[in-house]
């Protein structure tokens, strides 16, 4: 079993999966995923792992923080 959860962002579709103390961020599109980095999750505003603590991919504080990962992470180049 998998701790995967899928958010609807901008139109597109992240995973994001507990990794020890960091939280991967992954981009899903045609079927394939990518997973583009692990970011630790102690980073993360108290709200945001509260959400992801009870799996509601809907809350703005958590879309607001994986927003954010994944904006870095098009800076990067990734």
């Amino acid at each position: 079993m998998t701790d995967d959860m899928t958010i609807e962002l901008d139109g597109e579709q992240y995973v994001v999966r507990p990794d020890g103390e960091g939280l991967q961020i992954g981009r899903r599109v045609g079927g394939e995923l990518t997973w583009l980095d692990t970011v630790d999750a102690g980073l993360l505003p108290a709200p945001a792992r509260e959400a992801l603590g009870r799996g509601d991919t809907s809350d703005e504080s958590l879309l607001t923080a994986i927003r954010g990962a994944v904006e870095a992470e098009n800076r990067r180049g990734g």
